[in-house]
């Protein structure tokens, strides 16, 4: 190991002297202080060495694993940018109400200052998991009210809808501010994720009264009742556009289905698709693209086939879109043949494959080991004249990845970073997902905790990575450790969703902790979440187990008033 560490180290050592006197580890939409002179970056150096020996140290055995590693830790590669698509909008311009952007002003500093302000305020409400008195707190933000900033931060409470309604409720009483549509669509999301659709109802009306309401919200709330499997619901709130002057046309039709698709009711999606062909709406070749798709997600080939042959009867050919979503659904079913097939057939018909396409093959083919296959896509990918995205790297880091290759993995991302396409955070949830698969749990704490020191690039976790961080945790019943990664998360206030508190909690349980179990149980319901029911069944057992039934009874009790009591408005 001794002397794959050494030729490591001297090549890395080697690609940062070849760099301008200022390196900048990171991709180029990441920011961190770079180094002034040749003094810092000896002393840079110096403590990469130092800490590629720490590691050294503490590490035993010879393997792929271990020289991916240490590559990471000397900084080749940008490390944590983002799994196969990016999850994370780019955060919004904040302009405080008195002041305009002129010429003069970097676009930059002010979309920083608009992350820094939403930072302020969610790490203040992450400290704060309950709706009652916020008021004080954000008051003392210190920050100026505007449309772009309580925007920005709705999107980060997303998982947290009861706080998300407080700071709603607070900044419509900050003098001469007014929620646009998009604030309102923002708070109905978060709502939405916690059932509270009586709320929801309210807030429409609301926005009837004011003139904000869009069928882009009517699409939100269907998406909602259809996540919820209130299909009946969802179903009535499309037929209710018409009654709020927002006649649904062929395009919204197409909306509708496709948000029933994606909310895994493709069943009752195939039956509106019946009804309402030819007699309310006429339907195109995205319309049947939309049922393949659903189809295709569920694996059922024999429906896919049948929405197809249809399709093709009604004189639709099949388009660029349609292959892919074919070859998808192959690939989710891993009929590889297959899809590699319909890639030719499509070929053959002069439908030129897109980005996606290629991304879909490589990902799978690489997730069954056949690296030469994916790699194949991936030099014709190259070859097309698209240019690459970091979708398509990510499927080829995972495709090695998966064949235990992480040195090349590094490498891919090394081409990512030098032609400014990532990595991203997904990039390296990816990473940290095989690491952890192939057991190397050490591995991927390190690659994490470089993530959260900036020494990767700059591109800090989020929530997913997080979670990937805490499960592992907890499945080697380190939940100390877990709870350490916890803390950390809400430290830059990032708040957790359902399945991390699920995770903590049933560990928790596991090792008998119920007091913390009981605390973290409490500032879920306080936030709005509903637990599921197999988790809290866990923790009632475990509290009646040792002997603690009033306890048990009593979050009965108030996880019984927060499904049967509704949010007032």
């Amino acid at each position: 190991m001794g002397l794959h560490l050494a030729l490591g180290l001297a090549q890395i050592l080697n690609r940062l002297h070849r760099t301008s006197p200022k390196p900048n580890f990171l991709c180029k939409t990441c920011s961190l202080r770079t180094l002034s002179n040749s003094h810092s970056l000896v002393q840079n150096l110096n403590s990469i060495h130092n800490n590629t020996l720490l590691y050294q140290a503490s590490s035993s055995g010879h393997s792929p694993q271990g020289f991916f590693i240490r590559t990471l830790v000397l900084g080749t590669a940008n490390p944590l940018e983002g799994v196969i698509h990016s999850r994370s909008a780019k955060a919004p311009v904040f302009i405080e109400a008195d002041e305009q952007i002129g010429d003069g002003d970097n676009p930059k500093l002010v979309a920083d200052r608009a992350a820094e302000d939403a930072e302020k305020i969610t790490k203040f409400l992450s400290n704060h998991p309950t709706s009652s008195g916020i008021e004080p707190i954000l008051d003392n933000c210190g920050v100026e009210v505007s449309p772009v900033l309580v925007l920005e931060v709705l999107k980060r409470l997303s998982n947290a809808g009861v706080l998300a309604l407080g700071f709603f409720r607070w900044a419509e009483k900050q003098k001469g501010f007014q929620h646009t549509t998009d604030c309102y669509n923002a708070l109905i999301e978060s709502l939405g994720k916690i059932k509270q659709f009586k709320m929801i109802d309210l807030l429409v009306s609301s926005m009837k009264s004011k003139r904000l309401l869009t069928k882009d919200t009517f699409m939100l709330v269907i998406r909602r009742y259809a996540r919820a499997r209130k299909v009946k619901e969802a179903v009535e709130t499309f037929e209710k556009m018409e009654k709020f002057d927002l006649k649904p046309d062929s395009l919204d039709f197409n909306r509708f289905l496709n948000t029933l698709c994606k909310s895994r009711q493709v069943q009752h999606a195939q039956e509106m698709f019946d009804k309402m062909k030819k007699r309310r709406f006429d339907p195109d070749v995205k319309t049947y693209g939309i049922l393949l798709e659903g189809w295709g997600q569920e694996q059922n080939l024999l429906k896919l086939n049948e929405v197809y042959q249809e399709m093709l009867a009604e004189g639709f050919d099949p388009d660029t879109v349609t292959y892919g979503i074919i070859i998808h659904a192959y690939c989710k079913v891993r009929k590889y043949d297959e899809a590699v097939e319909k890639f030719h057939e499509m070929l053959a018909k002069n439908c030129e494959p897109t980005p996606h396409i290629y991304c879909t093959l490589i990902s799978g083919l690489g997730s069954e080991k056949r690296l030469d296959e994916a790699l194949k896509f991936f030099k014709m990918s190259k070859a097309s004249g698209f240019a690459l995205e970091a979708p398509t790297y990510n499927a080829v880091v995972g495709s090695y990845c998966s064949s235990l290759r992480f040195g090349d993995a590094v490498r891919v991302i090394d081409e990512m970073r030098r032609g400014g396409v990532g990595p991203n955070a997904r990039t390296y949830d990816i990473i940290l997902h095989h690491l952890i698969k192939a057991q190397k749990n050490k591995e991927a704490y390190s690659v994490f905790q470089r993530m959260m020191s900036m020494e990767l690039g700059g591109c800090e976790p989020e929530v997913g990575t997080y979670e990937i961080i805490v499960r592992m945790f907890c499945n080697e019943h380190r939940v100390d450790m877990a709870i350490k990664v916890w803390d950390q998360m809400k430290a830059k206030g990032i708040l957790p969703g359902m399945h991390m508190f699920s995770a903590l909690i049933n560990s928790l349980c596991h090792e008998n902790k119920l007091e913390d179990a009981c605390k973290y149980f409490q500032e879920m319901l306080d936030m709005g979440i509903r637990p599921p029911g197999p988790m809290f069944s866990n923790l009632k057992e475990a509290l009646l187990e040792n002997g603690k039934k009033n306890i048990a009874l009593s979050l009965a009790h108030k996880l019984d008033n927060m499904r049967k009591v509704p949010m007032v408005f």
